[in-house]
């Protein structure tokens, strides 16, 4: 290949990857939660996941498990993500929590982000105990940057994960409550994969 067919590929691939690549939401409205300027002030800490601050993401790599839980309630709004996981990360966004001081799937609707859930029927992109996923699994967020939109109206409730619907919902039995970001044991109780959120935004409607 000549230097200019090499050129016209580079920036072609480029402009594919840069095409491909989801954009920020702005806007009068949006709240931003996480961001590189941003560290922990925003979030209730619960669990002992050791949640910090770096290279511009909010980051947690150990401990038993644990959760950011919004300081403040919401019922209807969009949640905006930018998310990197490995294979093995047990993470997820939690909405609605009925307890925030005990956040778990069975007092709110989790998003999930596992891509090797022993159970793969409700893995990433998923509404745990709700709104299932195809297996094998279509999505997967391991290695990569990834981003999550959640949509909740009244008992309607949209996922998508880097563009694409993951999962719907028309259920009422959480009508709101705050949201949390999750770092959870891996499979049988081993410490999970990092989990790494580096631009979390929420518009309430």
């Amino acid at each position: 290949m000549n230097r200019r067919l090499l050129i016209l590929s580079t920036l072609l691939t480029s402009s594919l990857l840069l095409w491909g690549c989801s954009t920020a939401p702005y806007g009068p409205g949006w709240i931003t939660l996480i961001d590189g300027s941003k560290g922990l002030e925003n979030w209730n800490v619960q669990g002992d996941a050791n949640w910090r601050a770096e290279n511009n993401a909010i980051v947690a790599d150990k401990g038993k498990g644990g959760f950011l839980v919004s300081k403040n309630s919401y019922k209807d709004f969009t949640i905006y993500a930018e998310f990197w996981a490995a294979t093995d990360t047990n993470s997820g966004i939690f909405i609605r929590a009925a307890n925030p001081q005990n956040v778990a799937a069975d007092s709110s609707y989790e998003v999930n982000i596992w891509d090797i859930r022993p159970d793969p029927t409700y893995a990433t992109g998923a509404i745990v105990y709700y709104a299932p996923v195809p297996v094998p699994l279509v999505h997967k967020a391991g290695g990569k940057w990834n981003t999550m939109e959640i949509v909740a109206s009244g008992a309607s409730m949209t996922v998508k994960l880097n563009g694409n619907t993951t999962a719907t919902l028309n259920n009422n039995k959480f009508p709101s409550g705050p949201f949390a970001l999750q770092f959870g044991a891996g499979v049988n109780n081993a410490v999970g994969g990092p989990i790494q959120w580096r631009k979390v935004m929420i518009k309430p409607n």
